[in-house]
């Protein structure tokens, strides 16, 4: 039984449990540590002393000397109540403490040397040597100092040799008071993620210097050699002090020498309610378009926007939804929200009153091709601009079902455009695609039409050769950067399931841009456009999408083909393998922005336009698959079918066409209304 008792204790005391940890040990009590500084006080007068009689200096008597221990810890406890030297976290002593100790030494020897010639005065003599209160001054305030700095290093010391946890090893990119301070943050945090080893900066001279102890590396095309002299493993970047240039070619160059890449933001905007290391997260895409973020001008936009009532179409998807968002902060007097998702335009209901509580604004559930509801809102709110986004836009899914995309897309643009000239509205902006360029797909040439009706709108003059007062202005651009439905959240899933991530082809090509970019675009759009234009983005180098992947896959920390495989689908139905901004037969005109041009197409008689949507819509209504691609091609000669099953309708004549109906006016239709419900 015995040898049983011992054999119990000595598991238990072995026990990884019972070993001591220092940094789980709480922090002291406030009263321990002003005994502990009363203590160093008190051995500070008795140095003094020991030095003072060593000398064959003797104090003076006109208080004992137990008076004069009384009143020199009296004054400096007081101080140091005062001041709070006690306050911080010994083991977290900084700058600001050592500070509040100096001020407490001072302010006490101050005071002794007031009250010592008061005395002098009154009595004719000191209580205390001058060169003793001198001399108290200097011992009590490195006692106090050091009794912190030793502590702090103790307490560092047995945080690193007692960790079991692993760490990176990192160098932060920049030098200024952001990087700084993100350094130190990560420094002191327990349990530590990242053991910084240094930090990067583009400044040659730089490298003689340290900072927080730690060398700096010059950032050079090869920063991957640094980094491994300093044997480390991560980068974090900080803050969004690097061009766009300079951030893609460190991130090429760690992501080429397995270094993983981290991004962290202000330590101004960091959340309390989150720890420090993960608040440094993984690079995102979005952080590596190969372009600097277009700036825009935002007085002209006010002027256009401010005290509006504004309508927003498909205003809960992504696009839309960040069009409201900054819209929201123009004042509008009020904002109409349209769309027929019932649940993501009740999710922006609720975002809107949580960020934007003095915003008037209304939701309104409808689908654009119900013309009769449209009517109604119209004629209710004296609307003065109009954001079209809504649109069916997934290709795969439009070749599918083509009536329905010509009925949302063109349609739906048909009776806005009508509506809105019809009210006498200010301001008609569409958005649109990059895919209807020389479309090869329904989705795309849908787009086209609608741009087509929009553009010859502008120019078409009523019976008595009056122009509309309303302004169509187009914009188009490319594919969006976390778009509902794009590339990017979708090899985002498939990277978090273990892959594989699917690509159509090897070689398919992408323009890409952000989505409060693209809005930014649509408003500076709305506000500068005089009248029919559609304006382009230049966007940059397009992106290839397997090297899009390939990024993605080494950014999550996995290494391509080997834990995460990429698995080539094939080309779906009606995709190309590049897009383009401007077709063969248009120019690029430029604007008063650089990165903003007008794309100069023909222009189209508005009435035969009209007509060849009629035609379309009549189609489009009955649902008749193949006759609504042919009279889609008939109205966009340019609409070349690619891998899709209506390639053969490239080469037929034109259907024999039945007397069409005028849908210029309000029209009641069943399957109009059936759309609608």
């Amino acid at each position: 039984m015995k040898e049983k008792i011992k054999q119990a204790l000595k598991i238990i005391l072995s026990s990884n449990d019972n070993e001591l940890d220092i940094r789980n040990v709480k922090y002291l009590p406030r009263w321990s540590v002003l005994l502990i500084d009363t203590f160093l006080l008190i051995c500070s007068i008795v140095l003094t002393v020991l030095i003072l009689n060593d000398l064959n200096i003797k104090y003076l008597k006109l208080l004992n000397i137990t008076q004069q221990v009384l009143l020199v810890i009296g004054v400096n406890f007081t101080f140091m109540i005062l001041y709070k030297t006690y306050a911080g976290l010994i083991r977290h002593s900084s700058f600001m403490d050592a500070f509040k100790l100096l001020l407490a030494s001072v302010s006490t020897v101050t005071v002794l040397f007031v009250i010592n010639y008061s005395m002098l005065y009154v009595k004719g003599e000191k209580i205390y040597l001058n060169s003793s209160l001198i001399l108290y001054l200097f011992i009590s305030f490195t006692f106090l100092f050091l009794f912190r700095l030793a502590v702090k290093q103790l307490y560092e010391y047995f945080k690193v040799s007692q960790r079991t946890e692993t760490y990176e090893n990192a160098v932060i990119i920049g030098v200024d008071d952001a990087a700084i301070s993100i350094a130190a943050a990560l420094d002191m945090e327990h349990p530590q993620r990242f053991k910084i080893k240094g930090f990067a900066s583009r400044n040659s001279s730089a490298k003689r210097l340290q900072i927080l102890g730690k060398p700096i590396i010059k950032v050079g095309d090869k920063i991957s050699d640094e980094l491994k002299r300093l044997n480390a493993n991560a980068v974090i970047l900080s803050g969004n002090s690097l061009s766009a240039k300079v951030k893609f070619n460190i991130v090429e160059d760690c992501l080429e020498n397995n270094i993983k890449v981290y991004n962290s933001p202000l330590v101004l905007d960091w959340s309390e309610n989150v720890s420090v290391a993960k608040q440094v997260k993984n690079l995102q895409i979005e952080d590596l378009l190969e372009r600097e973020p277009i700036v825009l001008h935002n007085k002209e936009k006010s002027k256009q926007l401010n005290g509006k009532v504004i309508l927003v179409t498909g205003a809960a998807g992504s696009i839309g939804s960040e069009i409201v968002r900054q819209l929201a902060n123009y004042n509008p007097e009020l904002l109409l929200i349209l769309d027929q998702a019932e649940t993501p335009l009740h999710n922006l209901q609720l975002e809107l009153r949580a960020n934007f509580p003095d915003l008037n604004f209304k939701c309104i559930i409808c689908d654009v091709a119900n013309r009769n509801r449209l009517g109604t809102f119209f004629q209710k709110y004296p609307i003065e601009v109009v954001y079209h986004a809504a649109a069916y836009k997934h290709v795969p899914l439009m070749e599918d079902n083509c009536a329905e995309a010509v009925i949302t897309n063109i349609y739906g643009t048909k009776n806005l455009a009508d509506l809105a000239v019809l009210n006498k509205v200010s301001r008609f902006v569409m958005v649109s695609t990059d895919k209807a360029v020389n479309p090869s797909n329904v989705m795309g040439a849908s787009k086209r039409a609608a741009e087509m009706y929009v553009q010859s709108r502008s120019f078409h003059k009523n019976s008595v050769g009056v122009l509309s007062k309303t302004k169509f202005i187009t914009t188009r651009f490319g594919n969006v950067l976390g778009s509902n439905g794009s590339v990017v959240p979708l090899f985002k899933k498939q990277i978090e399931k273990g892959g594989p991530i699917t690509i159509t082809h090897p070689d398919i090509i992408r323009y890409f841009m952000t989505i409060p970019e693209a809005c930014q675009l649509v408003l500076e759009a709305g506000a500068m456009g005089k009248g029919g234009e559609i304006y382009i983005f230049d966007m940059g180098e397009p992106v290839r999408i397997m090297d899009l992947a390939v990024k993605m896959i080494k950014l999550a920390g996995y290494i391509p083909n080997e834990e995460i495989d990429i698995k080539i689908t094939g080309l779906r139905p009606g995709e190309k393998l590049y897009e383009e901004l401007i077709s063969d037969s248009s120019r690029a005109l430029p604007t008063h922005h650089e990165k903003i041009m007008i794309s100069k197409d023909y222009i189209e008689d508005f009435d035969l336009v009209s007509k060849g949507i009629n035609k379309l819509i009549e189609a489009a209504l009955k649902f008749d698959e193949n006759k609504v691609v042919t009279r889609l091609k008939n109205l966009v000669p340019e609409f070349i079918s690619k891998n899709s099953e209506f390639e053969s309708l490239d080469t037929d004549e034109e259907i024999i066409e039945a007397p069409e109906k005028d849908l210029t006016v309000p029209v009641k239709n069943k399957a109009v209304e059936h759309h609608s419900k």
